[in-house]
């Protein structure tokens, strides 16, 4: 189970700004449960995968970033690496998906 994990997306279609402590429902294989983001790690280029802005401010349509998210409920995921299947998200808010992404690394909840 996570505590934490860090995760790469790219926000496809947002009415505003991605800001830390924006709280979307994720989709993860079968669970369905909100996470927090706790820090925006790194701006890319989508393109080239190059990073633009370390820690940036926020997030908006188009951006691909690096960050750390928090599940609210305990939440099974695994690197995409390691468990592509599992590794995978949709990220959704007011009936539309706002981002997608995939698993860098998770931070594993001390049980």
């Amino acid at each position: 189970m996570a505590k934490t994990f860090t995760a790469q997306i790219m926000v496809l279609n947002h009415p505003s700004v991605i800001t830390v402590g924006y709280t979307p429902v994720f989709h993860i294989h079968t669970a369905q449960i909100a996470c927090t983001f706790l820090e925006l790690q790194k701006k890319m280029d989508p393109s080239t995968g190059a990073v633009k802005e370390e820690n940036p401010q926020f997030l908006k349509t188009g951006d691909a970033a690096i960050v750390k998210i928090q599940p609210t409920r305990p939440m099974v995921i695994e690197k995409a690496k390691e468990f592509p299947q599992l590794g995978r998200f949709a990220i959704r808010d007011m009936g539309q998906t706002v981002a997608a992404g995939v698993c860098l690394d998770v931070e594993k909840r001390v049980m």
